[in-house]
């Protein structure tokens, strides 16, 4: 007689890849007709890393490579780098959602209730955003250029979606936000071009010859290498103070246009040393005091 064995089953082998399929493909919840998993979450998330990641080397590359040769400024190569960035992510995110079947229709509640909050909470980050298309668009500043907003002077050294960075002769950073460019005056110094004219003003004594005054004062000018010899320096009379005779002297640069103050600093002593060798008399601030009455009856 045989007799028989019961055999234990084998045990179930655990199956990882189908352990994950089953994990990304599980839903999480649903929008309209879709059903967002983890999987498609994440492939979204690495999509859109991708799209900025190539948005962002296009830009450089376009900048730094090909704009530069047809001889453009840098901040009108920065301008039109930032714009094709733009309108490639812009494009890339609808591709992206498409392509994985979601239905942008199904966003249109979500689309409403941003709208709200952009409505609500979100007016000066989107006047940000818009203000700095409108820049980027018109160029009224551009990287490079030497400004003036508000209280803040320095060179523009990067344009972004919502705010412009602006770095001071102290080397300090300043971030302003971009609806202050078109909502408030804005100097800018080198729109056109980086030369630009400074005024300086000197006063001499009554006593002294307002033809030599001249005549030193425009030597001073020309023979500082930072001033331009075209258009030429000239010197005014300004008019008859107090004091003094009062000239002003008008020069024009390129070099000191961040720096003006050094360019002052340096023509004010070249002049006080002429006007020392050549006995040129600067006044001081003088008062005559008459005493008229009231003193008649006063002993020493």
């Amino acid at each position: 007689m045989q007799s028989t064995i019961n055999q234990a089953p084998e045990p179930q082998q655990f199956d990882f890849f189908s352990w994950l399929e089953k994990i990304l493909n599980s839903s999480l919840f649903n929008l309209g007709d879709n059903k967002l998993t983890l999987g498609l979450i994440l492939t979204l998330i690495i999509s859109f890393t991708l799209l900025f990641i190539l948005a962002e080397w296009l830009r450089r590359f376009l900048v730094n490579k090909i704009l530069t040769r047809y001889h453009m400024t840098l901040g009108t190569r920065q301008s039109i780098g930032t714009m094709v960035k733009y309108l490639l992510v812009f494009a890339g995110v609808f591709s992206i959602l498409q392509t994985n079947g979601i239905d942008l229709s199904a966003f249109g509640v979500l689309a409403g209730a941003i709208g709200v909050g952009i409505g609500f909470g979100l007016q000066n980050v989107t006047n940000n955003f818009i203000s700095g298309l409108i820049i980027l668009f018109e160029r009224p500043i551009k990287i490079g250029d030497r400004i003036e907003v508000g209280n803040v002077n320095g060179d523009v050294v990067k344009i972004s979606a919502r705010s412009t960075m602006i770095v001071t002769n102290d080397n300090i950073t300043i971030i302003v936000p971009n609806s202050q460019f078109i909502d408030s005056e804005v100097i800018n110094w080198s729109h056109s071009d980086r030369m630009v004219r400074f005024n300086f003003p000197v006063g001499v004594a009554y006593k002294e010859d307002p033809e030599k005054v001249r005549q030193i004062l425009l030597e001073v000018a020309n023979s500082n290498p930072g001033v331009l010899n075209h258009p030429e320096s000239d010197v005014l009379f300004e008019e008859y103070g107090d004091n003094s005779i009062n000239f002003n002297l008008r020069v024009w640069t390129s070099e000191y246009i961040n720096k003006p103050k050094v360019l002052k600093s340096q023509l004010y002593f070249e002049i006080f040393k002429k006007f020392k060798e050549n006995d040129v008399e600067i006044p001081f601030p003088q008062r005559d005091l008459h005493l008229r009455s009231g003193f008649e009856n006063f002993k020493i």
